[in-house]
């Protein structure tokens, strides 16, 4: 069956921030949704690229070796497997991953 997602609804089943939870499957992939609010941890994944789309708030996406990267509500950002990185919420923000 078809049936169509309501964001909003969805971000109110958000317990704590940094708890993503799950919001759809497409193939072999997972859409997850969650609450950052303040810094997350330094970090890379080795084996999967990772976007974020800021459906909410606004983020920077702390990067080692490259420039930080803001998203605001409706951008998103690919990071590439391999390359460290740590989210940070310019303010409490609903981020699709």
């Amino acid at each position: 069956m078809i049936s169509k997602i309501n964001l909003d609804n969805k971000l109110k089943e958000i317990e704590k921030p940094w708890s993503p939870i799950e919001v759809a499957r497409i193939n072999e992939y997972v859409i997850r949704m969650a609450l950052f609010k303040g810094e997350y941890h330094w970090h890379k994944h080795t084996n999967e690229d990772e976007l974020f789309y800021v459906h909410r708030g606004s983020i920077v996406i702390q990067l080692r070796d490259f420039p930080d990267i803001v998203l605001h509500e409706g951008e998103m950002a690919l990071v590439p497997r391999g390359v460290e990185h740590c989210p940070k919420a310019l303010e409490p923000s609903y981020v699709l991953m």
